[in-house]
């Protein structure tokens, strides 16, 4: 299913595209688990950090045109989830990877491209990434639509929140992690 596709370090150049791919998979691939108030407002505790292109932690998927069909990363900063949007704190501090999971972040698939291994193709760059900067284990903050993808591979619910952001209509959101085996 993955074989004309690719992944590749993200750049500032990818911004807007990753930006509309965003856009559009919060708003639709989320309506089957929130009320539409609730993935209007979830677009506070999602989006792109562009922190995380600057550290260089941040993939895209391309399909054979060159068109990003997937984006996400991992972190070694503390910041759990959350984009430039701001409604959620934000901790730039550095991990120990001895002692700290290595953060994935702000994973998007393009709605025409679902069910494709495009989910799993970001997650396994991004934990190997971590693996490789020596991190033992990753968390992340997935949303409700995401939560299968991430049980299917391999993490476990830490804790349920009823909201992610700290204003607006609560989105709930689900704290998974894993050992990087």
């Amino acid at each position: 299913m993955t074989g004309d596709l690719k992944t590749r370090i993200a750049t500032d150049a990818d911004i807007p595209a990753i930006a509309a791919l965003m856009e559009r998979a919060i708003g639709e691939l989320q309506r089957d688990y929130l009320r539409p108030e609730q993935v209007e407002a979830s677009r506070l505790s999602m989006g792109l950090d562009t922190q995380l292109i600057a550290d260089g932690t941040y993939v895209v998927v391309e399909d054979e045109a060159g068109r990003i069909v997937g984006c996400g990363g991992w972190s070694y900063r503390a910041t759990l989830y959350g984009g430039d949007a701001g409604a959620v704190a934000r901790d730039a501090a550095v991990l120990d990877p001895a002692r700290d999971p290595a953060r994935i972040r702000a994973m998007y698939t393009d709605p025409d491209f679902t069910r494709r291994g495009i989910g799993r193709m970001v997650l396994a760059a991004n934990e190997a990434a971590a693996r490789a900067a020596g991190f033992k284990r990753a968390e992340l903050m997935g949303t409700l639509a995401g939560e299968p993808l991430y049980r299917a591979c391999g993490y476990e619910t830490i804790e349920r929140v009823d909201s992610m952001a700290d204003r607006g209509v609560p989105v709930p959101g689900v704290r998974m992690g894993k050992v990087l085996a």
